[in-house]
């Protein structure tokens, strides 16, 4: 009867431990080919940057919606990347991409790859501060931050989650 004990344990630890090994692997194959930043998003049913820039104009100054898009990155802050901007494809607006509650950052050499985010959309009007401040992260010139002198409406996403190809 101790035997049988001991052999059912044993062989229900087995089966966790080829459970997790299973659940790994899974998770590994989903992100092959790109680096994950921030939650755990998959590669698949997401929009393109049309589709993105589509959902964006249906929105007012209040709203917020879930979305998740592929895009290429533009620009990434040049001291932490602790934001990015995408192309919206719309008149010179750009998405500005900040990260939930500050909580990861992206390479700061990430600009001009691929990116799928995932979080949540919404319209955001923007200080002087703020656009001088993002302008100085970028490595703007004196004189291109000197010119910033009117608050902006932009399109912005915080990102819970980023996928940024290798």
């Amino acid at each position: 009867m101790k035997n049988l004990v001991i052999i059912l344990v044993l062989s229900l630890s087995m089966v966790s431990c080829n459970t997790n090994k299973k659940h790994k692997e899974v998770t590994q194959a989903t992100h092959l080919g790109y680096n994950s930043f921030g939650d755990v998003i998959s590669d698949t049913d997401y929009l393109s940057s049309q589709e993105a820039l589509d959902s964006y104009k249906l929105l007012k100054s209040t709203d917020t919606i879930n979305l998740k898009f592929s895009s290429s990155i533009l620009d990434v802050c040049s001291k932490k990347g602790c934001w990015m901007t995408l192309p919206s494809g719309a008149n010179d607006e750009n998405i500005m991409v900040r990260f939930k509650d500050y909580g990861f950052f992206v390479p700061l050499d990430a600009s001009g790859k691929e990116v799928i985010v995932e979080g949540k959309a919404f319209v955001n009007k923007v200080s002087v501060a703020d656009l001088k401040h993002y302008a100085e992260d970028a490595g703007k010139s004196m004189e291109e931050i000197a010119e910033i002198t009117e608050p902006k409406i932009e399109f912005a996403f915080e990102a819970n989650g980023v996928l940024i190809k290798k």
